[in-house]
């Protein structure tokens, strides 16, 4: 299977970031308390990738807009609809047939809120003075610019992008790229396993 679309993965519990400060600030719409939730395909969607495989393409990719991680997985912020082209972009950039572990969030999913950072969201907007997130809780990478509108700096499909965020094409290629390579390490065996074969 070359993509799925899917609801959010099943998280811990995390600390209750200012759900007012996403809908005030962003313009987010959120959902539930505990964890908040950010509602996916209205201000932005989601592409969602393993986090080994991301780390590796954000050094390829120094600008991607928003990130976050939430335990084994990678969470790339793109412009609204994004998650209903990523099946034709796959085909077009030929990973049609290939199985990667690459998805997308869009209309009706949701993904869990980020919990602040000691600097970001600003200390109005945070959890309580000290308040540490568990080591599972979704965190920002590359947090959103609260001093500026998010949307220009989605990803999108069309050359060049807004905002200083390379277009949806690239992105989704150097995604795909490291997800198989992520896949194909998984499936080498290890020094001592090749030797022990060939005894």
């Amino acid at each position: 299977m070359i993509h799925r679309v899917h609801g959010a993965r099943p998280s811990a519990p995390a600390p209750v970031p200012s759900s007012r400060w996403y809908e005030r600030e962003l313009g987010w719409p959120t959902a539930g308390s505990d964890p908040v939730e950010l509602l996916t395909g209205v201000a932005f969607d989601v592409i969602e990738l393993p986090a080994v495989a991301g780390l590796a393409m954000l050094r390829r990719v120094p600008r991607t807009g928003p990130v976050a991680v939430e335990g084994a997985w990678m969470r790339l912020l793109v412009a609204p609809g994004s998650a209903d082209e990523l099946p034709g972009l796959l085909d077009w950039l030929e990973w049609g047939g290939v199985a990667l572990d690459l998805g997308a969030i869009g209309a009706g999913g949701r993904i869990t809120a980020p919990c602040p950072s000691r600097s970001w969201p600003p200390p109005l907007a945070a959890g309580a003075p000290g308040e540490r997130c568990p080591q599972e809780a979704a965190v920002w990478l590359r947090p959103p610019d609260p001093r500026g509108k998010v949307e220009p700096t989605l990803p999108r499909t069309g050359f060049g992008g807004d905002g200083g965020a390379p277009d949806l094409v690239r992105l989704v290629s150097a995604a795909a790229t490291e997800c198989l390579r992520t896949r194909l390490v998984r499936a080498q065996p290890l020094p001592r396993q090749r030797r022990a074969g060939k005894g």
